[in-house]
């Protein structure tokens, strides 16, 4: 059963959109866990072009009464105020279900003066083995010499971040299950790492719901479609879980 206190949700959800309401009603029909992967959601907005506001999404599913958990997993990246602030604001509104860690930061090296202008050896820190022996000589030449233009600017290593949650939210996700909390499973990510546990779940007769963006799906998640995996697309809710400004025009936005 959907119930909210919030009048915006509320309008949205009787008057504009409420085919949305009888299809979540209909997934979550039964206990339901959230478990949401931010550092995946994040870049969505790039190809949405426009921003999943987790404090909306939280508002909008602590709505239906077969939600028991919703939890949100994002890095921190120590002594940048925007990071820290934007985890200090998931930490007050999630609490418990709110999860970080630090981002790890590692240089990387990309000095190609003491190789030769055809060696790969710098480019494949970056690019995968499969694809870099696929790129003719002259392509190598080229982006070595992009490379040298940046030695010559002073920049010898770039910063590559890490902050990945997927063994965290795969055990979560399993935990739950092993303590018989929810019947129905709700990643908010497209990453294939997911594939292992989510098979799990679903040859273990659960339901599992991938909440994504059109593409952004893994090959290995798609193909356990046929198992039952329900893969839902987030456009259907944006006005529900986007910044007020990029709401679609209606009647809850005037």
């Amino acid at each position: 059963m959907f119930k909210t206190k919030n009048q915006k949700i509320d309008l949205l959800a009787k008057k504009c959109f409420p085919e949305r309401i009888v299809e979540l009603e209909k997934l979550f029909s039964s206990p339901t866990k959230i478990y949401i992967d931010y550092a995946n959601v994040r870049p969505w907005s790039e190809k949405l072009g426009w921003h999943v506001e987790p404090q909306r999404v939280l508002q909008f599913f602590r709505s239906f009464d077969t939600v028991r958990d919703i939890k949100i997993y994002s890095g921190t990246l120590k002594g940048d105020l925007k990071s820290e602030k934007e985890n200090k604001d998931l930490a007050d509104s999630f609490g418990s279900g709110y999860i970080t860690k630090s981002v790890k930061i590692m240089k990387k090296s990309i000095d190609v003066s003491s190789i030769s202008a055809s060696s790969p050896d710098i480019l494949k820190n970056f690019i995968r083995p499969s694809l870099l022996r696929q790129l003719k000589i002259e392509t190598i030449e080229y982006m070595n010499a992009q490379l040298a233009d940046l030695n010559k600017q002073g920049v010898y290593f770039i910063e590559d971040r890490k902050c990945n949650f997927d063994v965290e939210i795969g055990r979560d996700m399993l935990l739950d299950y092993e303590k018989k909390e929810c019947d129905c499973f709700a990643l908010w990510s497209g990453d294939s790492d997911f594939a292992g546990p989510v098979g799990q779940l679903l040859k273990d007769g659960k339901r599992v719901y991938i909440f994504s963006t059109a593409r952004k799906v893994s090959r290995e998640l798609s193909e356990l479609v046929p198992d039952g995996l329900y893969i839902y697309d987030i456009e259907k809710i944006r006005n529900f879980i986007c910044w007020n400004k990029e709401m679609e025009g209606s009647s809850a936005n005037k």
